[in-house]
């Protein structure tokens, strides 16, 4: 989780080393000029300019010149509002991405925001250039209300997704298995989500998310079956197992790996089982080492592990008298 979070942090700081002196400089003097052109908008746009009273006989010119003020006061809004929302949204992911969980809510808030405030901005600027945004609002509510009829699939996405953020049913960084899916949360939004596996990505629908096998609540099981010969004392092995066992150091592990006893009775030989508690992205990585460190344990106290037995019968081609 800590690995997550450093990640996150050193995105965040790339970007900013990227964005340059230059475009930050040139970002703080739009928002100077903008905040200048809002304070002093009556001095530079009196009633009797240019703006308001025409210079020309063409009315087209005349309307190029009383589209400025409003092209103006449009940029204002659409600079200061986006500026907030940004300031916002840093302030946002600064506080809350200890874990997992707020990671997870942070970015289906940040997208929610995005949303509200592209859709608050286009009904403000049209409200600016003088358009009826009531009927507007009304007649996309109907319209809404149509395509609604239409995009019920699109609609129980979005539940779907708020669903799963706030049941916590699985968080961003979680191991998942989804139908014959197994793979790594990415990322959860308003409509689908994101499972990387083996660098494989599948995206998902939300509403097409059932059945969800959350590997990650408890730490996971790695399991090692290792066969010893026949020939071997089990009393033997069980002893150099008790003494031996506890110096076997793995990485990643929750917890000591444990001796849990004879899983079978192969064709070749006895099957021991081992098993630790890990995390689950780090499973398969415990049970490499695990292999590793018990065949290194058996060869230094003499226990053999068994070839494949093969048997094979041997046929008289010649025909009995």
């Amino acid at each position: 989780m800590n690995e997550e979070i450093k990640k996150i942090n050193e995105n965040v700081k790339q970007k900013v080393k990227k964005m340059g002196v230059f475009k930050i400089i040139v970002l703080l003097v739009m928002i100077i000029a903008t905040v200048c052109a809002y304070v002093f908008y009556d001095y530079i746009f009196p009633q009797n300019s240019v703006f308001n009273k025409g210079i020309s006989d063409s009315d087209f010119v005349n309307g190029v010149l009383a589209i400025v003020p409003k092209l103006i006061q449009a940029i204002q809004i659409i600079t200061i509002v986006l500026t907030v929302m940004t300031v916002i949204l840093l302030i946002i992911n600064k506080i809350f991405r200890k874990n997992n969980r707020e990671i997870t809510v942070v970015r289906l808030i940040n997208n929610l925001i995005k949303c509200v405030v592209i859709i608050a901005l286009i009904i403000t600027v049209l409200a600016i250039w003088g358009i009826d945004t009531t009927a507007l609002i009304t007649g996309a509510g109907v319209v809404t209300l149509i395509v609604g009829l239409g995009m019920q699939s699109l609609i129980a996405d979005v539940v779907a997704g708020l669903f799963i953020v706030f049941e916590n049913e699985f968080n961003v960084g979680d191991i998942i298995t989804i139908g014959d899916f197994r793979g790594e949360v990415i990322s959860i939004g308003i409509r689908t989500t994101k499972l990387e596996a083996v660098g494989n990505i599948k995206i998902i629908n939300n509403s097409d998310i059932r059945g969800i096998l959350n590997q990650t609540l408890k730490p996971s099981t790695a399991k090692s079956l290792i066969d010893v010969e026949y020939g071997e004392s089990l009393a033997r092995i069980e002893d150099v197992i008790k003494t031996k066992l506890p110096e076997v150091k793995i990485e990643g592990v929750t917890e000591p790996i444990s001796y849990d006893g004879v899983a079978s009775l192969g064709a070749s030989g006895v099957t021991l089982q081992f098993t630790a508690k890990c995390y689950e992205g780090d499973i398969f990585a415990v049970q490499r080492e695990m292999n590793k460190k018990l065949k290194i344990m058996f060869d230094e106290n003499g226990i053999g592990i068994p070839f494949n037995q093969l048997v094979v019968h041997m046929q008289d081609d010649k025909p009995s008298k």
